[in-house]
Parts: C-alpha cells; structure tokens; sequence
C-alpha cells in the first residue's frame, strides 16, 4: 500500500513542539477519569496535556520513530529533573552543560532513545524545543525575512499587553502593511512551506490558496487582545516563547502531570493499529493526520478508528488546508454524530490560528 511513510522521511525530527492548542482538545474530548486515551505523539505536548484528566493509559502512537524519541525524551526530563532545570534542559530558559544533564537521564531512557540523542549532541546542546524542521521554519521567517517588514520594536509592540481596541488599531494601522501582507504569503505559500517547513508529500491533497487562506487565519489572531499571550505566536514572530509556556510546563499542571506519566506509553506505527495492540479506547486525539491522505485512505482508517472507539466515546481533530470529517463521509452511516456547535465554539477560542477548523465527534452510545 502507498501510505505516507513509505513516501516521507520521518527520520528527521519535524516538530519540536505540538503547535494545537491542547485547551480545545481538552474541553473538547472532556475525558474523564479512569479513560483510555489513543493521542498523536507528535512532540508529545497534548498527550502530557490530557494526563491533567486522570486517565488510565494514554497511547502515543506515531508512525515515526524520531517523534517519539523526543516523546520519551520529554518525559524522562520531568521525572528526573527539578522544574528550572527542565525548562533549561528542553530551550524554554538559558542553561549550560545540557549534554550534562542527558547524560543525568540515561537510566530513564530507553537504550535505543539514549544512544538516539548521545549522537545528536547538537540538537540537545542548543535547545531540543527549537531542532525541529517547523521550528527552524519559524526561526527562518523570524531572522531572514520579518526584519524586512517590521523592527524588533514594533514586534515588541504588537505583542505588548493593550486593550481591544487599541490592538485592533495597531494591526490595521502599524502591522498590517504591504510588505508583510506580500512576504508572509509568499513565505507560507504552499511551494515554501512545504520545502522548508512541513513536507511536499504533506501538501498533496491542498486544493485552496495556502498563503491567503494562513493569512486570513493570522489576521483574527494578531487583530486581538489574544495574541499578547499566545506562547504559539510569540514564537512565530520572536523565534522563541518568551516568558510564555505551553500548557504541560504551566506550574500548575506540570507537578501532577509528572506524577502520572507512567500512565503514558509510546507506541510506533500508525494510529489505528494501536487498537489491537491495547484494545478500545475512550478518547482520541488525532491532530490533523486526516489531511496527509486521499479520501479512500481517509474513509478506510476513519473506519477502523472508529471501530476502536467505544460507545460514548469522543474523537478530537484538526483540518488545517484539507477539509475532512468523518461524519460528512457519504457513503454509509460511521457510527458518529459531529458535535457542531460545540466544535464551532472551541475553533474560535484556537490559539493555533493556522488551523481552520476544529472537529469533536461522539460515538453513539
């Protein structure tokens, strides 16, 4: 079968850090305790976040091995490092002597993930959260083209804490110029971004304008008061989150997401072949997998997740160029009811701006 891994390297290490925004999975799916969740590794961020509901298991399933070697290796830091150290550790804060503190971890660590990282000492010495192929994308866009639209200064500015109006004010007054509104589409236009940032194979079954429709996106965010604190965005025009944390480092979260982490597994292979590995699952996060495949795969692994989800039970994912819905399929009745306006309300509050839609479906119980 012609399925992606066979036409992509997932050798590398694409994400760095999961960029959707854990909030809307977790209102979204509203997982209970005691669930068996199935969650995209990816970098590992959302499937932390979800360990805030108690689950029983979750299962990180990733098709590439690399994603979760930073999985693994994401959680070995919080269980054997102090809170400053790991925010050190992973590139949130200046820290020396990070090979030091990989080495602290062998005995927390898979053999294999160990010697994974021991030769990639570059990636560990300058911060894991930035060595993605996405992230890198970013710094890109952050070092070698925003200087030729905006100043450090007004970046500063547009991010400083403002009232509603007055930020709207400054994004149609100040930001929203010529240059950035023709850099940032030829910057995210499907032939760059998919060269440099995501992967061409990944952009196979786009069909609308990517540069405009990101654009469009970008405006609703960088128009609002939300933008001062979207740790998201922060790094999309700084290069760096700031002061600002992802959802499973906030302090809050992060002392009781450590105590369960030995609830979360990582498993490699695509999503729906972990049901028959661990059984039916209550929850699942899917990130925006549905994408990267033509309607056939798409109606073929929908089914047999579906199939994997008990009664009751609620199914979370992205679109972001490529529409897909398991409950718009047209050819027989799967089992689901989209939860319309629940999604509709969760997409609006989106920090990951990018992303065009949000879905949350039940099964029907």
């Amino acid at each position: 079968m012609d399925t992606i891994d066979r036409r992509t390297d997932f050798t590398i290490l694409r994400y760095a850090n999961c960029w959707e925004d854990p909030v809307l999975l977790l209102q979204g799916l509203c997982a209970q305790p005691g669930n068996r969740i199935l969650s995209i590794g990816s970098a590992g961020d959302n499937s932390f976040s979800l360990l805030i509901t108690d689950p029983d298991l979750i299962v990180a399933a990733d098709v590439s091995g690399t994603q979760l070697a930073l999985v693994e290796l994401k959680k070995a830091a919080m269980l054997r490092l102090d809170y400053d150290e790991l925010l050190g550790f992973l590139g949130f804060r200046p820290m020396e002597n990070r090979l030091g503190r990989l080495h602290a971890l062998k005995g927390a660590l898979p053999p294999h993930v160990y010697a994974y990282w021991s030769a990639r000492p570059e990636a560990i010495r300058d911060g894991i959260i930035h060595q993605g192929k996405f992230e890198r994308y970013f710094q890109l866009f952050v070092r070698r083209v925003l200087p030729w639209i905006h100043r450090q200064e007004t970046v500063r500015q547009l991010l400083a804490p403002k009232g509603v109006a007055e930020q709207a004010d400054f994004y149609h007054r100040r930001w929203n110029t010529w240059r950035w509104r023709l850099l940032f589409k030829l910057f995210f236009s499907r032939v760059v971004m998919g060269w440099l940032g995501r992967d061409p194979e990944f952009m196979r079954e786009v069909k609308v304008h990517v540069g405009r429709t990101i654009f469009s996106q970008a405006e609703k965010q960088l128009s609002s008061v939300t933008a001062q604190t979207n740790s998201m965005l922060h790094y999309n025009l700084a290069g760096d989150f700031g002061e600002l944390l992802p959802h499973y480092l906030l302090p809050e979260n992060h002392a009781v997401i450590t105590q369960r982490l030995d609830r979360l597994v990582c498993y490699e292979g695509f999503a729906e072949e972990a049901i028959p590995a661990f059984g039916a699952f209550q929850r699942m996060n899917l990130s925006n997998i549905f994408e990267y495949m033509d309607p056939r795969s798409f109606r073929g692994t929908a089914r047999k997740l579906v199939a994997g989800l008990s009664p009751g039970g609620r199914i979370a994912y992205w679109n972001l160029l490529v529409p897909r819905r398991i409950t718009a399929l047209p050819d027989a009745d799967t089992g689901l009811a989209w939860l319309e306006s629940l999604s509709r309300d969760l997409k609006a509050l989106d920090r990951g701006f990018y992303y065009r839609d949000f879905i949350v479906e039940e099964r029907h119980g």
